[in-house]
């Protein structure tokens, strides 16, 4: 299937905790995952990258996200914050080019790769999302 299928089933079959970490942050499929992951009872937290946010659809998005009660900070500590990761259940990670945009899944060549049950990789990539997280400054919705 495509990358994006792949970034969904990730999503969709979190039992526990989702982090998120993106460059650009459009995608009604990822938010629409990610809003039902928080209702089913999983932890879920988001960091994107703040200059790559600013576009109407990007705010629009992200206060879906925050008005569902999923903190969401954005991180302008470097030129690009062009990480693309998600870790589930701290032992899952999703990696690769993939942008959650929609112009990523109509229009782009990308690719991604989820690596299951390894635990230390999840730690690693878990360590680094932190940090991102921890130079973040929270979103709040504009409406």
């Amino acid at each position: 299937g495509s990358a994006q299928q792949l970034v969904l089933r990730t999503l969709d079959e979190a039992h526990e905790s989702i982090r998120l970490m993106g460059y650009s942050f459009t995608s009604p499929e990822v938010v629409k995952s990610l809003v039902a992951a928080k209702r089913r009872g999983v932890d879920v937290r988001v960091v994107v990258d703040e200059k790559g946010n600013r576009s109407k659809a990007s705010q629009a998005a992200m206060n879906v996200v925050v008005n569902a009660g999923i903190p969401l900070r954005t991180n302008d500590q470097y030129k690009i914050m062009h990480d693309k990761v998600i870790v589930t259940d701290g032992q899952n990670v999703e990696l690769g080019s993939f942008n959650y945009s929609r112009s990523a899944a109509e229009s782009n060549s990308e690719n991604a790769v989820v690596v299951r049950g390894v635990s230390s990789l999840a730690q690693t990539y878990l360590s680094h999302w932190q940090s991102r997280w921890d130079g973040g400054t929270a979103w709040h919705s504009t409406y």
